[in-house]
């Protein structure tokens, strides 16, 4: 988990302080110098950590580096595989297919060796090369013409009804929308830019109105799939993952939630971080399942569910530890997690569905010696003067009382094969969200930030079931947006 908290500052005992203690002996002016020489030693052990984070041993992003990258250092070991594709790995070779759309025949006129004529000699076989290319693109306008009668008996005039969608003497079509909100919202590409694009493609540049429209209508068009992968995150027997990152709205800090599974992903932005953001989205206050987390707060206010804690963070604050106080039980404990980790993929791989009594035993056995370990090397902090306040404690101490005291978050993985070692899977699901606010610096309105979350669900649950996002947006404006086949007996879809 990242540390944002900031440090606190420095302020130099007064003169008047200084003479009180003058007064007071020896003792108290020994008391205020250790005092003084404390809290100056813990205010460059905190900027210098400060110093000591990067990617690689916390929460910071790789583009925070800057040109000083740190070196890669895995606790993965050799796999012995050489480096490319595997024996049996099917590859990714164009293959031919068996029935072109156009065949060209490349004759033989004349023999090469003596110069007769070949014209009339029938060819023993053929060679086939095949060239896939795109043709030459273009829009096609379709022109609906309702006929109107007057009636020769009663003399009332009738009009034929215009299909449905069709309500303007000029309108785009639906996959053009379909394709202007798959460049704008699933490639993060500009509205300007996608009027470019669809200019140099087609001819025509629907303007910046249109596309933002078509992209609250395609937010309504896929809420209701939205609402049923909602349903589900409730109901599953599935680990589902949790994560928020910070996301600029309206020149204010938002947040974007994420509850997702292998299978569905749920997207939601709001004006907090906490709990009030999650009560409000409501599927942890309805949870009752496993919900993977990185221990933030207010995800532990929900005991209904069964929490577990993600091993990636734990294994970036591990290696600080180990690199910036060169404590030894850190390096060890990472290497722990990392083995048992190993140790359950090795279970699945035999067909397994939980490790021996034996095994889980000795890994806590080892688990709680290293904590102990830690802890006395980092013993709680003494008691402060009440003036100065409650003096903070080490990094090392923090972490170690968060692994001491959830173990049983942090080994689920190791007693329910189920529940998986990290939470990446949120972290890769909010990808796209850091990525959107890079390209376009976050969102003008709330309104537009919404509908990048309905959008993008509905893009992350098709892609995660195999379904091509363009078509998928294309069945949405047909309103006949993509459900899995998990979703189909769901509460929100059975309506």
């Amino acid at each position: 988990m990242g540390d944002n908290r900031a440090i606190a500052k420095f302020v130099m005992p007064t003169r008047e302080e200084i003479h009180q203690a003058y007064l007071e002996g020896e003792e108290a002016v020994v008391a205020l110098f250790e005092r003084t020489i404390a809290q100056l030693a813990e205010r460059v052990q905190a900027l210098e950590d400060q110093l000591a984070k990067n990617s690689r041993n916390s929460s910071k992003p790789p583009s925070s580096d800057g040109l000083k990258k740190p070196v890669p250092r895995s606790l993965r070991k050799q796999s012995g595989k050489k480096p490319g594709g595997q024996p049996g790995h099917e590859g990714h070779t164009l293959k031919a297919v068996a029935h072109p759309q156009h065949r060209v025949v490349h004759r033989v006129e004349h023999c090469a060796h003596c110069q007769a004529s070949l014209a009339e000699v029938a060819a023993e076989r053929v060679e086939k090369r095949q060239v896939f290319d795109l043709p030459e693109v273009h829009l096609e306008v379709t022109e609906h013409q309702a006929e109107v009668k007057v009636c020769p008996v009663c003399g009332g005039v009738n009009k034929a009804a215009f299909p449905e969608g069709v309500t303007q003497p000029t309108q785009y079509g639906q996959r053009l929308k379909a394709l202007a909100v798959y460049l704008n919202q699933n490639h993060h590409i500009p509205v300007e830019r996608t009027r470019e694009i669809l200019t140099d493609l087609y001819g025509h540049a629907p303007g910046a109105a249109t596309i933002v429209a078509a992209g609250e209508a395609m937010a309504e068009r896929v809420k209701p799939v939205n609402e049923a992968v909602k349903a589900y995150l409730v109901a599953t027997e599935e680990t589902i993952h949790s994560d928020e990152t910070g996301m600029r709205v309206a020149g204010k800090l938002y947040w974007t939630h994420v509850a997702s599974t292998t299978r569905a992903t749920y997207l939601a932005v709001h004006a907090k971080r906490g709990r009030k953001a999650l009560d409000e989205i409501d599927i942890l206050p309805q949870r009752k399942g496993v919900v993977m987390h990185d221990g933030y707060a207010s995800y532990w206010g929900y005991p209904e569910a069964t929490h577990a804690l993600c091993n990636a963070h734990h294994l970036s604050e591990l290696t600080f530890v180990a690199e910036q106080y060169q404590q030894e039980w850190a390096e060890e404990m990472s290497h722990l997690l990392v083995e048992i980790k190993e140790a359950v993929e090795k279970a699945k791989e035999e067909g397994h569905n939980h490790l021996s009594a034996r095994q889980r035993r000795a890994f806590e056995e080892r688990y709680d010696r290293l904590i102990e370990q830690g802890l006395q090397m980092n013993p709680p902090p003494e008691a402060e003067v009440p003036k100065r306040g409650r003096k903070k404690q080490s990094k090392p101490k923090n972490l170690l009382d968060r692994l001491k005291g959830h173990k049983e978050e942090v080994l689920a993985f190791m007693h329910d094969f189920k529940v998986p070692f990290d939470n990446n899977l949120a972290e890769r699901d909010l990808r796209m969200v850091k990525l959107k606010q890079k390209v376009s610096r976050g969102f003008r309105t709330e309104g537009g930030a919404q509908t990048f979350c309905q959008i993008r669900s509905y893009i992350s649950t098709c892609r995660k079931n195999g379904q091509r996002v363009f078509e998928a947006l294309v069945m949405a404006w047909a309103d006949a947006p993509f459900y899995p086949e998990f979703l189909q007996d769901s509460p929100a879809t059975s309506g």
